[in-house]
């Protein structure tokens, strides 16, 4: 049996464009659904993670990794010390300030949501998961609460 445009399905531009909608429709509501805003790992060195991609990740410990880089092979000597520690900052130049700067912000923002241990994942600076190395994980755990108490 052929169906035509006399009722049982409607003309294929409006078919077309009816069905684009609803995919339109079920992309937002999936995505609004299941994406999440904000994430936020803490973790260490010793404690590696699998990451999704996009999360922003604070290493707890990169400001002593990279205190140690600047003084790796130092003389004893405290003038001569002082002279290649400067000479290391200048040749890193704005990017090593920035990498500096970013590690002791990152700490102090870890500080700031009052992590107690970590790893750590934060959805929406409002809901962490503990001990949970898969970041996708740890997310579709904290997707489930929120689906759970609308």
């Amino acid at each position: 049996m052929l169906f035509s445009s006399h009722g049982f399905l409607p003309d294929s531009t409006s078919w077309q464009s009816t069905a684009a909608a609803v995919v339109t429709g079920l992309c937002m509501v999936l995505f609004s659904r299941f994406a999440v805003a904000d994430v936020l790992v803490v973790t260490d060195s010793r404690h590696p993670l699998k990451t999704m991609g996009g999360e922003r990740v604070i290493e707890l410990d990169l400001p002593d990794r990279i205190e140690a880089e600047l003084s790796a092979g130092l003389s004893a000597d405290p003038g001569q010390a002082e002279t290649i520690v400067q000479q290391r900052l200048h040749d890193g130049k704005k990017a090593l300030q920035r990498r500096i700067g970013r590690a002791y912000q990152d700490v102090a923002d870890a500080w700031g949501l009052g992590i107690a241990k970590i790893p750590a994942v934060v959805v929406n600076r409002r809901y962490v998961i503990y001990g949970e190395p898969d970041v996708a994980r740890a997310t579709a755990r904290i997707d489930a609460y929120r689906n759970a108490r609308p």
